[in-house]
Order: structure tokens, then C-alpha cells, then sequence
């Protein structure tokens, strides 16, 4: 049994960057943070397109997403999340409009880099930790920029986030004769299309339910096997 102290380490620096970005926000203008929120939404874009290019098999790319988005879809998976952090800012009493959209986007903009996947498997298979502490300082800064846009939300984000990442690094450790470089490719190019519609919200250009693109992350694995026996 592995400990996926690199995950645990990750939420931390996630929660210390928010607590930071919480507390400085309150002192930054409007203005500011909406210029602040422009320019994450723009890199994000430019995030998505670097890592969507990486794949060697665009059809397989297609397929992946469009499959997984109708599963997503039928499964309504964006409502879900949103009706389940509507709770949790209800339980907490925060009254920020934008608790819910913080806790999604952080989520996935922490959880869908090719350093998440590389990171966890290095973790669960070699256990090598230094991506993943490397993410986490990066992920760290990124909170403290989020969290004084997107408030409490963003702080809150590192719950999923520990899941998630623990999760990958236990699957890479007692499956590790499934994982190759090459679906590590793979998978980062179908984060990066997501990613994509992350910052096209941000920017507000095109709501894009991108939660419910999460099962594409699953169905990219099936379909590698099935095309690469």
C-alpha cells in the first residue's frame, strides 16, 4: 500500500495559496480582479492548446470526447457538482456568487494537466514525488491569483483535488501493466480540449459544461486499448 503523500502535499499548497489570495483579494478593486480573471482565462486557453496538440491520434481524440460527453451529459455530471457545492457554500454560510463556479473551475484546471497524470503515475509506480511537489508549488501560486477572484470556492477545491489525485496514484500502483507513455499522451490531449472550455468560460466567449467532458477521460483509456491491443 502506497501513501500518496505527493497528492496530500498538493491540497495543502492549495489551501495555503487560497487562504493568501482570499486575503489579499478583499483589498484589490474590481477592476483589478476582473482584469486578473482575463488574463488566467487567457493562459488557460493557450494551457489547453499546448497540451490538446500533443495527441498522435485525433480521431481516437474524437471519439474519446464525443462518447464521454453524451455519457456525461445523460449522467449530468455539471449539475450534480454544482447542486452538490451549492450545498456545501449553503452549509458554510458564504454568500460569494461565484463559491460554486471557484470550486469547479480550480478543480479542474488542478486535476486535468498532464503533471496530474504524469505526477500521480510516477507516484504510484515509482513512487517519485518530485513532479508532484513541483505541481504543487505551481498550483499554489495559481490559488493565491483564483482565490482572490473566486473566494472561498477555490480553497475548498483541494478536497476533490486530494481525491482525485490520491486516486490516480493508487490506480497507477495496482494497475500499472495498463499505463504507457502513450496513453499518458492521450489523456493530456483530452484535458487540454478541456481545459479549452474552461477558459472559454472564464472569459465568458461560450458556456461549455466541461464537467460533464470527464467521462472522455475514461472512455480514451478504452479506446487506446481497444485500437493498440
Amino acid at each position: 500500500m502506497i501513501v500518496p503523500l505527493g497528492s496530500i502535499v498538493n491540497a495543502g499548497s492549495v489551501c495555503l495559496g487560497s487562504i493568501i489570495g482570499m486575503y489579499f483579494g478583499s483589498f484589490l478593486s474590481e477592476r483589478i480582479r476582473k482584469i486578473i480573471f482575463q488574463v488566467i482565462g487567457l493562459f488557460t486557453l493557450i494551457l489547453g492548446l499546448q497540451m490538446s496538440l500533443q495527441t498522435n491520434q485525433f480521431l481516437m481524440l474524437l471519439i474519446s470526447l464525443v462518447l464521454g460527453t453524451v455519457i456525461g451529459e445523460c449522467l449530468a455530471i455539471e449539475k450534480a457538482i454544482k447542486d452538490l457545492s451549492n450545498k456545501l457554500k449553503i452549509k458554510l454560510q458564504n454568500d460569494n456568487q461565484h463559491f460554486s463556479e471557484g470550486l469547479v473551475t480550480a478543480f479542474l484546471l488542478y486535476c486535468i494537466g498532464s503533471m496530474t497524470f504524469v505526477g500521480a503515475i510516477e507516484e504510484g509506480i515509482n513512487q517519485d514525488r518530485t513532479l508532484l511537489y513541483t505541481k504543487s508549488l505551481m498550483d499554489g501560486i495559481t490559488s493565491i491569483l483564483l482565490a482572490s477572484s473566486f473566494g472561498a470556492g477555490v480553497f475548498f477545491s483541494a478536497i476533490p483535488l486530494l481525491l482525485f489525485q490520491a486516486s490516480l496514484t493508487l490506480g497507477a500502483f495496482y494497475f500499472q501493466s495498463y499505463l504507457n507513455s502513450g496513453i499518458i499522451t492521450e489523456l493530456s490531449a483530452v484535458g487540454g480540449v478541456m481545459i479549452l472550455g474552461i477558459g472559454l468560460n472564464m472569459l465568458k466567449i461560450k458556456k461549455v459544461n466541461v464537467s460533464n467532458m470527464l467521462p472522455a477521460l475514461v472512455c480514451i483509456i478504452a479506446i487506446y486499448h481497444l485500437f493498440n491491443p
